[in-house]
């Protein structure tokens, strides 16, 4: 099956990604959309909701998640994908491994979303060479039971930045179209708050590694702590979306090609309010003398 590059969404806003996560243990819906019936109707909620995009993954990446077999994974995804993808949903598959994108494109998915950005299965970049689809490269140092021993920086931007352009390099290298390629700094993976936090206050140092940026935040813990009360108890996955919607807000404003969230309504408005600003902003610049 071939895919085209330009299949890669690109809008005068921030693409909106909706996240069905079929799994019983994700940080923040595990267990509620792992029906496969369940999972495709929340699947056209989001696209009625005004998704760009819908990333369903089959296996959680929450942190201390364990790994389960390949063919767990697809029989998770492979309904939801091809129900969707019938339908005329753009459709992402979130996996790290190849046996599983193989299958989810052949279901009609037409982008790759890989947390590992090909490291943890050497015959990702291959696939995806070969068949063309856009590919989501996230920087990232483990799997997710170990991923926060490794949340150590003396430079968390810096350090950021050249590994996700070692991956960029490795994909190009292996026969990737660089067209097809978004990066995304993997905000909660292996990352502190702090690190979090820096990474969204320096999204232009990812953005000139010269490829659309992909920002995953959406209810992850930071946010709840940040949002705590009184009592200093980080707030609940689901009482993290207005937060969710301020970053969204921020990364579209600062020049993000794509937020992936939990709910659409408001992270939409805020990538469309984001742009008219960002609109405004280029008209009444200044004209150089």
């Amino acid at each position: 099956m071939s895919h085209p590059a330009s299949d890669l969404p690109r809008l005068d806003r921030c693409v909106v990604m909706g996240v069905v996560n079929v799994t019983p243990d994700s940080f923040s819906d595990g267990g509620r959309y792992l029906d496969p019936t369940v999972a495709i109707e929340r699947g056209f909620e989001l696209i009625k909701a005004g998704a760009d995009i819908v990333d369903i993954g089959g296996e959680s990446t929450r942190p201390g998640a364990g790994r389960i077999e390949p063919a767990e994974e697809i029989g998770r995804v492979l309904p939801v994908v091809h129900e969707l993808a019938i339908a005329g949903g753009y459709v992402s598959i979130d996996t790290t491994r190849a046996e599983v994108a193989t299958a989810a494109l052949d279901a009609g998915a037409r982008m790759v979303n890989d947390v590992s950005g090909g490291r943890a299965d050497p015959a990702m970049i291959s696939l995806i060479a070969r068949t063309g689809v856009p590919y989501v490269i996230m920087h990232w140092r483990g799997h997710s039971d170990t991923m926060q021993t490794k949340a150590t920086y003396a430079d968390v931007v810096a350090e950021v930045c050249d590994e996700l352009r070692q991956r960029y390099e490795a994909a190009a290298e292996g026969g990737v179209d660089p067209e097809q390629i978004v990066l995304d700094p993997g905000l909660g993976f292996a990352k502190l708050p702090q690190h979090n936090w820096a990474l969204l206050a320096n999204l232009d140092r990812i953005a000139s590694l010269g490829r659309p940026v992909l920002i995953g935040g959406s209810r992850k813990r930071f946010l709840g702590e940040v949002t705590a009360g009184p009592d200093g108890r980080p707030r609940p996955e689901a009482a993290r979306e207005d937060a969710t919607v301020a970053v969204s807000a921020i990364a579209a404003l600062s020049g993000a090609w794509g937020i992936r969230v939990h709910e659409v309504a408001g992270n939409l408005d805020a990538v469309k309010v984001a742009a008219a600003v960002r609109a405004a902003a280029a008209s009444t610049r200044a004209p150089a003398r």
